[in-house]
Parts: C-alpha cells; sequence; structure tokens
C-alpha cells in the first residue's frame, strides 16, 4: 500500500486546481491522498457539482475508493487503483465546464492499458475555464508534440447557465510524453479573431470584429463570425488566435448582459498586444495546462509571462506527487522560464503490453 498524502485546499491559490492536479496525480502514479479545506479560496467553498463530476469520473477510470465525495464537502479521501481504458460518458448535470473534467483524467487516460473514448455532458465555453477551442487548437497540439494521439469533435456547445454542450475525446495510450522546448517563436506568425454568438443577435459578432479590426489592424480576412446552431443556451464569445510553429496562443473574452460588445473586443485586444510585446512563447492559461504533462515527461523548457499565484500553486501540487524539479527563472517583471528536470514517468503496463505482443509476433 502506498503512503498517502496530506493536502490542504486552502494553500497558495487555494481553488479547484488543486484539487483536479491531486487526482490526475494520485490516478497516475497509485498514491493516496486526503484533502482537507477543498475550495477554502473561493466564495462557495467545497466541492460543486463540477468538482465532484472530477472526482467520480477519475474514481471510474481508476477504480479508486472515495469517502467525501457530495455537493458542498470540504474533505475528501482518495484511493486510487487501476487505471483502465474503455467508453466513458460522464455528465456534470449543470452548464459546469466539461473540460476540467476532462484536464483531471487526461494525463490518466494517456496512461491506461487501452484507447480510450469519453464523451462530457455539459458547458464547453466557461469563463474562468479553458474553451473547448483552447483545448482543441492549443492544448491538445501540444500533447501531440510530446507524442500523444487524441482526436476530439464538439456535438454541441454549451454555455451558461443552461449548459446543454457535448463534446467526445478518444485517447491512445503511450508508453511515455517527450521532452519538448518551447523557448522560441519559430516561424511566421499567423493571427486570426473569431465571435462566437448562439442564439444571439450576428450584429454583436460584427461590432466585435469591427472593433479587433481597429485595435489590431487586421484585414477582413482575418475576421470570422461563427454562429452556433442548435445550442440550448445563448452565448458570446471573442477569441483571438496567434500561431507559430510551435504554439497557438489564444486569448479569449466572453460576452455578458451589460457590456458592450465593443468592451469584449477591446479586453481581447489589451491581452493580444500584451502578449505580442513580450518575449513570451506560452500564455499564463496554457503554461498551466502544460505543466502536468511536461512534470510527466521529466524533462523540458518554456518561457512564459510573469507565473500567476494559479501557476505557483499547481507546481507545488506537483511536486508532492512527483520526483521532479520544477525551477522558475524570472528574466524580468514579465517573463519567466521554467524548466523541469527528473525521470520520465514510463506506462509500465502499456510497456509490458507491448513487449509482450512483439514477443508473440
Amino acid at each position: 500500500m502506498s503512503n498517502r498524502l496530506y493536502i490542504d485546499g486552502s494553500f497558495g491559490e487555494g481553488g479547484g486546481q488543486i484539487l483536479r492536479s491531486s487526482l490526475s496525480l494520485s490516478m497516475i502514479t497509485g498514491i493516496r491522498f486526503k484533502m482537507k479545506n477543498i475550495r477554502a479560496g473561493r466564495q462557495k467553498p467545497g466541492l460543486m457539482r463540477q468538482h465532484l463530476t472530477c472526482v467520480k469520473a477519475a474514481a471510474e477510470v481508476c477504480g479508486a475508493e472515495i469517502a467525501g465525495a457530495e455537493i458542498g464537502s470540504q474533505d475528501l479521501s482518495f484511493n486510487p487503483s487501476t487505471i483502465k481504458g474503455g467508453d466513458y460518458n460522464f455528465a456534470i448535470g449543470t452548464a459546469g465546464s466539461t473540460m476540467l473534467v476532462l484536464q483531471t483524467i487526461l494525463p490518466a487516460l494517456l496512461m491506461a492499458d487501452k484507447k480510450s473514448s469519453v464523451v462530457l455532458h455539459g458547458g464547453t465555453h466557461n469563463i474562468n475555464a479553458p474553451t473547448y477551442d483552447f483545448i482543441e487548437q492549443s492544448f491538445v497540439p501540444i500533447l501531440k508534440k510530446m507524442g500523444a494521439k487524441i482526436n476530439c469533435v464538439i456535438e454541441k456547445y454549451g454555455f451558461y447557465p443552461t449548459g446543454g454542450g457535448e463534446v467526445v475525446f478518444e485517447i491512445e495510450p503511450l508508453t511515455q510524453l517527450k521532452e519538448i522546448m518551447l523557448m522560441e517563436r519559430k516561424g511566421k506568425s499567423h493571427h486570426s479573431a473569431e465571435a462566437l454568438v448562439a442564439n444571439l443577435p450576428a450584429d454583436i459578432a460584427t461590432r466585435e470584429l469591427t472593433k479587433i479590426s481597429e485595435m489590431m489592424d487586421w484585414d477582413p480576412e482575418h475576421l470570422n463570425i461563427r454562429q452556433i446552431k442548435g445550442s440550448t443556451s445563448s452565448g458570446n464569445v471573442v477569441i483571438i488566435k496567434i500561431d507559430h510553429d510551435e504554439v497557438t496562443e489564444m486569448i479569449t473574452s466572453f460576452g455578458k448582459f451589460g457590456l458592450k460588445a465593443e468592451k469584449v473586443a477591446e479586453q481581447t485586444c489589451k491581452r493580444a498586444q500584451a502578449f505580442l510585446a513580450s518575449d513570451a512563447v506560452i500564455g499564463e492559461h496554457l503554461a498551466d495546462q502544460i505543466l502536468l504533462p511536461m512534470a510527466l515527461a521529466g524533462a523540458g523548457k518554456f518561457k512564459t509571462s510573469k507565473p500567476s499565484l494559479h501557476t505557483k500553486t499547481n507546481i507545488e501540487v506537483i511536486q508532492k506527487f512527483l520526483p521532479c524539479d520544477i525551477d522558475m527563472e524570472e528574466v524580468n517583471d514579465n517573463l519567466c522560464v521554467i524548466s523541469f528536470g527528473g525521470e520520465p514517468f514510463i506506462n509500465e503496463p502499456l510497456k509490458k503490453k507491448l513487449e509482450n505482443n512483439k514477443k508473440r509476433n
């Protein structure tokens, strides 16, 4: 029986990322944990439905024994068993983020014994969470550079407060993740902007893109309106995408009642301009997403903006489970290099399975 970790969910940023990273790493390493003060840093502490779905999904994927898995609980015990690939279907039951549920179980399913198919129901484009577009176009491509084989599709869009979204992910297991270096913006930069509207007037998107064209000095061919059909909820999202050979950075803002379309676009532009003016290769939110995969690879390096408390807290959680040195070197007030040093995590069950197949053939 592995040792048990005791984790205080109130440390650092004090949010749900502490729980999600702990679940992911517990599944992968087999280390049990007990967490108290879950989401103590939030206005409504404890497990909300979205977080409870993460816990139950993780438990199903690895056959874990759990205690404290109920709405509002601030204490949780998680005792993992063996990760199993297969077909999974998880519904949040609200407009909670499907992408945060995916974030929790994806690393483990990369270390499963066979291919997995995951269907998720809930929100697909949520404030304070990665959107489906971000996962598909920014995060997953980096995992593919690290050797992962992942296919994803969005069947239905889901926005707050109704939800109703549906996404499907197909995940192939691998023996280990490969090291990557993301220190330069290689190749020519390509940029574009897109305004999504669901059950709202197209004029909102037109005004947003007009403002972006003015502030970014971009021609019309770089601007696109995406009108969402079949959504049960209303929503408006503005996305600026900056492509380089190695990375696709995405800056996202959400429209909301009482906030002018031009203001939504302006917020997005200012963040995009700040990123373009820096030497960062990885943006703040993508940096958070790739910390765990790079720690599992055991090596690598990337250049990002000054790390947030969210990033620093996530690093602390990772180092509780993995013997990986994660170094943050601040280049200046707005730039940081994060590097990883350690042994790669090996998917031993899959490695043995492949070796046995090779011997039989």
